[in-house]
């Protein structure tokens, strides 16, 4: 009977310990794609280069490089801002986060002029709650 019982604490704590909290999980899958698939285009004027999940601040910042003719800096950055904020609204992927309350960051730079931000956003749940506007 004793032989049991431990055979079932041993078990259980073994279980616990595979248990992945929603920060690992964040870290891991930020990890994971950014060396799985980037630098990747996503569209012909945008690539993704990295993903990073800053455990800390519990925010998602996603960066990108602009080319051809998205890179400029007149780009309007209400519109993108609207587009930007209505995609991650729309993200059913990124439910689980938006439901724990994470902040997604995106920041943009130019492949013309190395290191010059284009557009940097940051959301927090204020931004992407339903009933937010």
């Amino acid at each position: 009977m004793k032989k049991s019982l431990l055979i079932c604490a041993m078990v259980g704590l073994s279980l616990t310990a595979c248990h992945e909290s929603l920060e690992d999980r964040a870290e891991r899958e930020c990890k994971e794609q950014t060396e799985k698939y980037c630098p990747v285009p996503v569209t012909e004027y945008v690539i993704s280069d990295s993903m990073v999940f800053e455990r800390a601040t519990h925010t998602f910042h996603y960066y990108y490089s602009l080319r051809g003719i998205a890179d400029t800096t007149a780009l309007p950055a209400e519109e993108a801002r609207k587009e930007m904020l209505e995609g991650l609204r729309n993200s059913t992927q990124l439910n689980v986060y938006k439901e724990a309350g994470y902040n997604f960051h995106y920041t943009y730079f130019s492949t013309k002029h190395p290191g010059q931000k284009i557009v940097d956003i940051k959301f927090t749940p204020k931004d992407y709650a339903q009933n937010a506007k």
